[in-house]
């Protein structure tokens, strides 16, 4: 795998090179930059499988490098020294990213991710879903990682998320239902904020997907599509007054 590393702090740049040198034989570092132009010259001249990119840069972002770079396929692991706000988008666009200082052990699972999902259309995609929500207040779409595939929708069109042991099947309003590996527990963390809500221990909802709320027979949710969905009573009280704001 030929890499390029993107910080704009020189020891940064050294620190993480020599890492991988030293742990991850199956990396070849081709070029360092410290700036959006120097990134840009970098890579188009290297041709990189991998990058390592810091998200704040002396001269923008790693985002605007991504930006000017619209049909480069490539494997982007982020860099950062802080939970920056970014961290959201790049968790719904199922890239990985590295918290300064930098650990072997996640170093080495990142670029092992990497190699196995080398596929250069889902690359794009993944790109372009990450530069779709950074640039807006609310998360457009998402990439759901399916057993064997990268699925990418629209949050909007996500009805339902429903627990299944270690993972989650998600509903859509076309009536797909997608499981993924991951469980129930992260989508509340990241879905949360986008007009969704924990309302059991095995359900998340999309509160504009929801039809009626039913008292009797214990209390439960009828979805847009009839699904019947149960609600805790410890979370009726959040769930009216999120409904009718």
């Amino acid at each position: 795998m030929r890499a390029v590393i993107v910080e704009d702090e020189m020891h940064s740049r050294e620190t993480l090179k020599n890492l991988i040198g030293e742990f991850c034989p199956e990396v070849s570092v081709v070029g360092m930059a410290g700036s959006v132009d120097e990134a840009i010259q970098v890579i188009q001249a290297t041709n990189p499988t991998i990058l390592f990119l810091d998200i704040e840069l002396q001269t923008g972002t790693g985002f605007d490098v991504l930006s000017r770079l619209p049909d480069m396929a490539l494997d982007v692991i982020f860099t950062t020294a802080y939970e920056h706000y970014a961290i959201r988008a790049i968790k719904f666009s199922s890239l990985d990213y590295l918290l300064k200082p930098i650990d072997v052990e996640e170093l080495q699972l990142a670029i092992s991710k990497a190699r196995t999902r080398q596929n250069a259309n889902n690359q794009k995609q993944q790109l372009d879903t990450l530069l779709a929500n950074i640039t807006g207040q609310h998360m457009k779409k998402i990439c759901l990682a399916t057993a064997d595939r990268l699925e990418f929708v629209k949050v909007d069109e996500i009805t339902l998320c429903e627990a299944n042991g270690s993972y989650t099947t998600i509903y859509l309003k076309d009536s797909r239902k997608i499981m993924v590996s991951r469980n129930l527990k992260e989508y509340e963390n990241l879905l949360t904020d986008e007009h969704f809500m924990r309302v059991h221990n095995s359900y998340l909802v999309n509160l504009r997907e929801v039809k009626q709320y039913v008292k009797s027979e214990g209390g439960y949710l009828l979805m847009n599509d009839n699904k019947q969905v149960s609600i805790s009573p410890k979370k009726r009280d959040e769930f009216l007054a999120r409904i009718s704001l």
